[in-house]
């Protein structure tokens, strides 16, 4: 098949999956593709240093990942000051509280920039990248990669204390009747 056939095989594709909603299908293929590159990476890494893989990871470690790999998403994909990490793929739109911002993702320019905006923006799709490397990171590197997660972890743990404490501020000020 001639690359203009194939062009407009996947012109037909697109149309045929959202024809009334622009949808970065090449985007997300090359997406894919750099994650399926990176996660290679990782494996080989592991393979040429000779790191052991647990054949089951401690649920301690799962834990302190989860959350880890929790907060650092929500640092990457919505906080105001890793804006400039995202700048190039998306809009300001508004301020959402915490910190954190809601960003729009730039329809204009490639479908990659577009497939990389709307995963630098989402914290649930950056969450499989972050998983990712901090999981290869337990393997090459345990004792800094915990180090690591357990900041992050301690971070978030501190963010639910200070919804809580300004949660427990307000009912207390509703509380008086002046």
């Amino acid at each position: 098949m001639s690359d203009t056939g194939l062009r407009q095989k996947a012109a037909r594709l697109r149309r045929a999956y959202a024809p009334h909603e622009h949808r970065p299908l090449g985007g997300y293929l090359v997406a894919m593709g750099a994650y399926a590159g990176v996660t290679g990476a990782l494996a080989g890494l592991v393979k040429v240093t000779g790191q052991p893989v647990p054949e089951r990871p401690a649920p301690s470690d799962v834990v302190l990942l989860s959350i880890a790999t929790h907060k650092l998403s929500r640092l990457l994909s919505k906080d105001a000051v890793t804006s400039p990490l995202r700048a190039p793929f998306t809009r300001y739109d508004r301020p959402i509280g915490s910190g954190e911002v809601m960003e729009q993702v730039r329809d204009s320019g490639s479908p990659t920039r577009h497939a990389i905006g709307e995963l630098l923006s989402c914290p649930f799709c950056l969450a499989v990248w972050v998983a990712t490397g901090l999981t290869g990171g337990l393997v090459l590197a345990p004792r800094l990669t915990r180090l690591v997660a357990t900041a992050l972890t301690a971070v978030a743990a501190s963010d639910f204390l200070q919804m809580a404490y300004a949660t427990a501020q307000q009912a207390a000020e509703g509380g008086h009747d002046d």
